[in-house]
């Protein structure tokens, strides 16, 4: 009877050690579920465990606000604006030259912009002789095309400087659709006698080059000392 009597004790026991296992387990697993919702640690001050944010392109540049006497409203906005889409390719931007191809070669349409002051000051230029077949000293029009002797217009950033058959001059890339092959078409700054200011008061317009930025022959050293290489030139008609 002894043994009968300790039998359901031990069957007690050993239901009470496997009930408090399986509370402890619970316990644990209700623990393991509360951490796993709150996340990663809290960082210590000055520190930061999370990850970084995605990368995210930068914005554009703003444009300036400025004016500039002498140069039409809507051409220096788009010559601004050139500035700030291109700034990855323009190194320096603190100045520009603007070309008013809407006026005729006998007057001063480069002009060149203090872009941080808005001071300017201007200097005759040529255009194509494919932009103005019949020698009018106006521009017509422009082309991008291999052969056309045209101007190109749009934003073009100064390169480097060389020898060549016109003497000094300086290399243009184009960075627009309408100005892309400004390099191979070997659209460059030089200087040209039919540039020269003697040329309005005998014919009352310059010469036309093949396309490129001729400038007088006394008035080159101040078109590279102004601009330089990495600068902007803008060409446009409004």
């Amino acid at each position: 009877m002894l043994g009968m009597a300790n039998h359901p004790f031990r069957l007690d026991r050993r239901m009470v050690l496997l009930g408090g296992a399986a509370v402890a387990t619970a316990a644990l697993t209700r623990s393991a579920s509360a951490i796993s919702h709150l996340g990663s640690p809290v960082p210590e001050a000055g520190g930061s465990r999370l990850a970084p944010p995605p990368a995210s392109t930068p914005p554009l540049p703003a444009a300036p606000r400025i004016t500039a006497p002498g140069v039409h409203p809507a051409l220096l906005r788009g010559a601004l604006d050139a500035l700030a889409i291109h700034a990855a390719r323009i190194p320096h931007r603190d100045r520009i030259a603007i070309v008013d191809f809407s006026a005729p070669s006998s007057e001063r349409r480069l002009h060149f912009l203090d872009v941080a002051s808005g001071a300017t000051s201007n200097l005759l230029v040529t255009h194509g002789s494919g932009s103005d077949p019949r020698h009018t000293g106006f521009l017509q029009r422009f082309s991008n095309d291999f052969g056309s002797n045209a101007s190109s217009e749009g934003a073009f950033v100064t390169d480097a400087y060389y020898v060549g058959k016109h003497g000094r001059s300086q290399r243009l890339i184009g960075l627009d659709p309408t100005n892309c092959n400004a390099l191979d078409r070997a659209i460059v700054v030089h200087g040209a006698w039919y540039a020269n200011a003697d040329m309005i008061r005998t014919h009352g317009k310059l010469g036309r080059s093949q396309g490129c930025f001729a400038v007088g022959e006394q008035e080159l050293d101040t078109m590279f000392g102004y601009l330089g290489e990495g600068r902007l030139i803008y060409a446009a008609k409004v």
